[in-house]
């Protein structure tokens, strides 16, 4: 079956509140995880991890770092006004250079409270480094299901970096309903995070401290980073009743050509995603390749993925190799001087998705009628239901702060 054709309600099942975990674990590797092979189910924690990851895996982690997205401006009739940033508006090459712009800056965002904003300008007094500063906040486009919001601010030579993180709260998803809190701000941040952009925390890597990583350094498990920054587009729920009338959201990703080589270098080991958004990487990065087979000549604002694309002929037909796609992809940078790559993927990965680069994923329990868990479904099979069942059942903890899997993706 085409994924387009894909009834969104084959994948769903009963979540109920008490399941889904409002704060995480006092610590993170005491994290429940569930480990899924060749249809059998094991049971242990994250600290334990390594014991479960063949010798010379490659883990790819996404260091992506999450912004305090939700900016709360109070009027002089005490009404407050939410707006969450969702990604720049503005044309740009590098995710970076929007969160290093001084004096103002262009948002696409969700607004609370819209329909009680009739000032042309909201504003809010800030204190960065003992300075006092204004920052102001208009709305200059309507979208469909959001706006664009211009933020300003004086002195203008603050970064936007330095003001969101002043004026700025964590976006913690919207089923966790609660106010957010000081344990927040540490907690939904893997302790990698280097890069600001995401307005989601990739969640299966909160669970990882730095006695995990020394099991796995002790095992010759080697690890890598990817950057995908994650939108709030992660959470949008699937209201078609089949994929097709479903559009992905698109997200940033930012590749350095020495990763990809390492990948090139793996491709006989085990490589392990931690996460969706890293599984949505490595696995875009096999397309891109093909695309440059394809395509020689193409330019580097082309050269995308798009929901469909990897359904589509003639790409589906191709039947490159891994090696071929990376080693192509590779020479395509070298020869257009580009030693990191930063592009938009949309890929959709559901049941029936032929995985190409990664052989198990880490991941969290998602929610129903969800593309996150049409991921999973395509990397398990039919056999999600019985590893979620196991969850439900075994007190497992679900969403962004609770317990995990570990994924060996079905082969054929």
């Amino acid at each position: 079956m085409h994924p387009k054709n894909i009834s969104i309600s084959e994948y769903t099942y009963s979540l109920p509140n008490e399941k889904i975990a409002l704060h995480p674990l006092l610590q993170r590797d005491a994290s429940k995880l569930l480990v899924y092979r060749d249809g059998t189910i094991k049971e242990d924690t994250y600290k334990n991890l390594a014991a479960y990851l063949p010798e010379n895996s490659l883990l790819i982690f996404n260091n992506t770092k999450v912004i305090p997205a939700r900016v709360l401006f109070q009027k002089s009739t005490g009404t407050i006004i939410e707006i969450f940033c969702l990604e720049p508006s503005e044309i740009i090459n590098e995710y970076s250079s929007i969160m290093q712009k001084k004096g103002s800056a262009k948002w696409k965002c969700l607004i609370g409270g819209a329909a009680k904003w009739k000032e042309e300008y909201l504003s809010k007094k800030l204190i960065i480094n003992n300075e006092q500063l204004i920052i102001k906040a208009r709305i200059i486009e309507k979208l469909t299901e959001a706006y664009v919001v211009e933020f300003s601010w004086e002195p203008a030579h603050f970064s936007f970096a330095e003001i969101i993180q002043a004026a700025g709260e964590i976006p913690l998803p919207p089923y966790i309903k609660r106010k957010t809190d000081l344990e927040d701000k540490e907690r939904y941040q893997t302790i990698y995070a280097l890069h600001d952009g995401s307005v989601a925390a990739p969640t299966a890597g909160l669970h990882f401290t730095d006695a995990v990583f020394s099991s796995l350094a002790k095992k010759n498990v080697a690890i890598d980073y990817v950057t995908l920054h994650v939108g709030a587009g992660t959470f949008k729920p699937v209201k078609a009743s089949v994929m097709e009338g479903h559009e992905m959201h698109a997200e940033w990703i930012d590749v350095k050509m020495s990763m990809i080589e390492n990948l090139l270098a793996n491709l006989k080991n085990t490589i392990v995603t931690i996460g969706t958004t890293s599984l949505r990487t490595i696995e875009s990065l096999y397309w891109l390749g093909v695309k440059t087979i394809l395509y020689p000549d193409i330019m580097q604002e082309e050269l995308t993925i798009l929901q469909w694309d990897v359904y589509y002929m003639p790409l589906l037909e191709t039947n490159y190799s891994p090696e071929e796609a990376l080693s192509a992809l590779i020479n395509w940078m070298k020869e257009n001087k580009i030693e990191r790559l930063i592009t938009k993927t949309q890929i959709l990965i559901a049941p029936g998705y032929p995985f190409k680069i990664a052989k198990a994923i880490i991941t969290n329990f998602h929610q129903p009628n969800s593309t996150l868990l049409l991921l999973v479904a395509a990397a398990v099979n039919n056999d999600w239901k019985k590893i979620y069942n196991y969850a439900l059942e075994n007190d497992f903890r679900f969403l962004s702060y609770g317990d995990g899997s570990l994924l060996f993706i079905a082969q054929g």
